[in-house]
């Protein structure tokens, strides 16, 4: 009891007390949110993607990440793939720089 400051003054300004869970739940809410947000589709783009990398195989017209089309004309078990871009030129890349299979009759249309 103070003398220049009523009680009623005093407990005015004091923070008022929470549910003790309310900070735990709202942790798991925003949790759920980060998954099924960002961690979720990101992990299906992954697997997508693997599954793209593991289906290619020789004669498949394929896009490069680098912007090349070609078609696939030697798969090697190390990774690596060897794209025909004309009858004359041809180069290797990574497996994994495959950003799509094209359908047949892509370069032709091209």
């Amino acid at each position: 009891m103070s003398l220049f400051i009523s009680d009623a003054v005093a407990s005015a300004g004091a923070p008022a007390q929470g549910s003790p869970y309310s900070l735990v739940i709202m942790l798991v809410v925003f949790g759920l949110i980060f998954y099924f947000m960002i961690l979720r589709p990101q992990q299906k783009r992954a697997k997508d993607h693997k599954n793209l990398m593991s289906s290619i195989s020789k004669g498949d017209e394929v896009l490069t990440n680098g912007g090349l089309v070609g078609r696939v004309s030697k798969v090697s078990d190390t990774g690596y793939i060897v794209i025909a871009l004309n009858d004359t030129t041809e180069v290797t890349i990574k497996r994994d720089f495959v950003a799509a299979v094209l359908p047949k009759g892509t370069m032709k249309a091209l």
